[in-house]
């Protein structure tokens, strides 16, 4: 079995956690429709602060449901959409593609990977502790960011649980995937 779509999420209103929905339609170069978090340019509270004319790196969230079994071990029960993310996958590794990875999503959609998401303090307002959970160290000793990955929209359309994920890879070399 390939890599397919766990659950899909959106709201229009800022807040933490993002209720399932049937489906959500990724439009291009902007993001999910209805999504607080969907425009050309940034709409991370914090990010608009600092400069409200940045490039949007983040339009979809996606997050891994192996990560909820993962935190489970260590106590904690989270389920799709509750750290935020409009895309819940299974059966993709996620943390491990490069900075440009296309992920062909259902029937049309075409999300481009920019980035890792830079987990922040509300996942311990969530549920105190969990942010150690999804910010750990790799064996080599260096930071390790859990909480998904951020995406922008290059093809639109609709995208629902079930739906198949593909990987198209960039030209080498590969860059690892920062924070965005």
């Amino acid at each position: 079995m390939g890599a397919t779509v766990a659950a899909v999420s959106s709201n229009g209103a800022y807040s933490f956690s993002k209720p399932k929905r049937q489906s959500i339609r990724l439009l291009a170069g902007l993001g999910v429709e209805g999504d607080v978090h969907a425009g050309v340019t940034v709409k991370h509270r914090f990010r608009v602060r600092q400069d409200p004319t940045q490039p949007n790196l983040r339009q979809v969230h996606l997050m891994h449901e192996e990560l909820f079994e993962e935190v489970a071990g260590a106590g904690f029960r989270v389920g799709p959409g509750e750290l935020g993310e409009n895309i819940t996958t299974r059966g993709i590794d996620l943390l491990g593609l490069p900075t440009g990875a296309l992920l062909r999503i259902g029937d049309e959609a075409v999300v481009e990977v920019t980035g890792l998401r830079n987990p922040c303090s509300q996942i311990d307002d969530f549920q105190r502790g969990l942010l150690k959970e999804v910010v750990g160290r790799g064996a080599d000793g260096r930071v390790r960011y859990k909480a998904g990955v951020m995406g922008v929209v290059n093809v639109g359309g609709l995208v629902r649980p079930g739906d198949g994920i593909t990987v198209e890879l960039p030209a080498g070399p590969h860059q690892p995937l920062e924070r965005v």
